[in-house]
């Protein structure tokens, strides 16, 4: 990959999914740019040890599902009114009494957003350009109104208080079930 950067073909390298010593052994033979993984009020299992190193490497963060694949947003349902195709219908997270708790940590984006006069979705992104120049997420946006709303979270100030909020309520304590199925985990470089 070093190789493709010094021929010119592209610009930088980034990695996607890659745990600390994946980071730091790619670094190490060519300064990484970007990591992407999935990072959010929902998910935060970067936060203890990736964030650091990425800081400390001067990596940038490219999240995605940042909004929590539909859950900041308030917009989904249980796993079984999905159909079998959509990936949701086997998300740990989508299922049983994991779907009514994280509703319940949810929640507190979507009162937030009702106080500010914003959306759960402004919210959410807000949150993590809150958290540094470093870190910017990658909606995925299939509609112009998403769109619209999307880049409505630059304008959206959240408080060291409101922050602080959103964090305890929706800490790793409070978000029920496995970020993955076991199979989807045995993908990901941790």
């Amino acid at each position: 990959m070093s190789d493709l950067v010094s021929e010119g073909k592209v610009r930088f390298l980034g990695l996607s999914e890659a745990g600390e010593q994946t980071i730091r052994r790619a670094h190490a033979v060519h300064p990484i740019t970007a990591l992407q993984s999935e990072y959010s009020l929902w998910e935060r299992n970067l936060e203890p040890r990736i964030i650091p190193l990425l800081r400390e490497l001067g990596i940038g963060l490219v999240p995605f599902a940042p909004l929590g694949r539909g859950f900041l947003t308030g917009s989904v349902k249980p796993a079984e009114e999905y159909p079998e195709s959509d990936y949701r219908h086997n998300d740990p997270r989508y299922k049983g009494e994991n779907f009514d708790a994280n509703m319940r940590a949810a929640s507190a984006v979507r009162e937030l957003a009702g106080q500010k006069g914003a959306t759960p979705g402004q919210i959410a992104l807000a949150w993590l350009l809150h958290k540094g120049p470093d870190i910017v997420p990658i909606p995925g946006t299939n509609k112009r109104t998403h769109l619209e709303d999307n880049v409505g979270a630059v304008a959206v100030s959240l408080s060291d208080e409101e922050m602080s909020g959103l964090d305890a309520a929706l800490s790793p304590e409070n978000v029920a079930g496995p970020r993955y199925t076991e199979k989807q985990m045995a993908q990901v470089d941790r």
